[in-house]
């Protein structure tokens, strides 16, 4: 019979073997236990109350959503890719696909005048409702480049804050440096993230964009029509691009949507069009 108490615990052969083992470790900080399938409910609470707990703290007390292209360019660099693009197709004239990055570029070009209008936005809007220690109308965007650099870019020209809810993808998206650090969000879930985005809004503003901003858009729009959430005006920037790009009067007419539905947006051309339209919609004094 083997003799009991003799020994020290720490010294038995199998107490290294304990200490490693995953099941030791503590829910809380098990990483790898986190990730189970079984796990996805407590991932999406956390997912929920970590981006509203730190908002609380730092006082934000709503928010103006700008969404756009990622691929909208600053306009200098914009002319430089048209330059650059020209060339090529001179140098390869019978090759299509050069040809056709002209063309894409020449429409890159004629877009990157949003680039502008969507930092001038967000500089009117900060430096008007950032004031004496107040979060208003905090500007949020998606956290990457293009219109969404942009917007963040605008509120750091007047030392503003501005959030950017970044979103893990296939393709690693690093946030834009405009970003407020403490208000820089990586989620997981497009869900949850979409929820952030409009929990405090009191606005979307939409640039020319592609399925992102298109998704955005539209599901901000049903929410409105369908009464689940109130009180956000939509403003869709440049006029043009959005008719060419959506036959709002066609859905009119086949009676998908009502004449009526056509007043959950408006249209503005600039920056000040845009801030106007909110602010009287909100009763804010806009900055002029």
């Amino acid at each position: 019979m083997p003799r009991m108490g003799t020994g020290s615990p720490e010294d038995h052969p199998f107490s290294d073997a304990i200490l490693a083992s995953s099941s030791y470790i503590p829910a809380d900080r098990d990483t790898e236990f986190m990730q189970r399938e079984e796990l996805r409910p407590l991932r999406l609470g956390l997912e929920l109350l970590k981006p509203e707990l730190l908002q609380k703290e730092h006082g934000i007390q709503s928010t103006i959503v700008v969404f756009g292209s990622a691929r909208v360019q600053e306009p200098v660099s914009a002319e430089l890719a048209l330059l650059t693009a020209e060339r090529e197709a001179a140098a390869h004239p019978n090759d299509p696909v050069r040809q056709r990055q002209v063309v894409v570029a020449k429409h890159q070009h004629a877009l990157s005048k949003y680039y502008d209008v969507a930092r001038e936005f967000s500089r009117l809007v900060s430096g008007s409702c950032q004031v004496d220690g107040r979060c208003d109308y905090v500007i949020v965007t998606g956290g990457g480049p293009g219109i969404m650099e942009a917007a963040n870019r605008g509120a750091a020209d007047v030392q503003a804050k501005s959030i950017g809810l970044n979103i893990t993808l296939p393709h690693e998206q690093r946030p834009n440096p405009y970003i407020t650090p403490e208000l820089c969000f990586q989620f997981r879930y497009f869900a949850l993230r979409k929820m952030h985005f409009l929990i405090r809004a009191k606005a979307l503003v939409a640039f020319p964009g592609g399925f992102g901003t298109l998704d955005e858009l539209f599901e901000t729009l049903t929410l409105i029509q369908t009464g689940k959430v109130t009180g956000v005006s939509v403003v869709l920037v440049g006029r043009a691009f959005w008719e060419r790009l959506i036959n709002w009067d066609f859905l009119v007419e086949q009676g998908l949507i009502g004449r009526e539905d056509l007043g959950l947006f408006h249209y503005a051309e600039t920056a000040q069009e845009a801030w106007d339209l909110i602010a009287r919609n909100h009763g804010v004094r806009p900055n002029t």
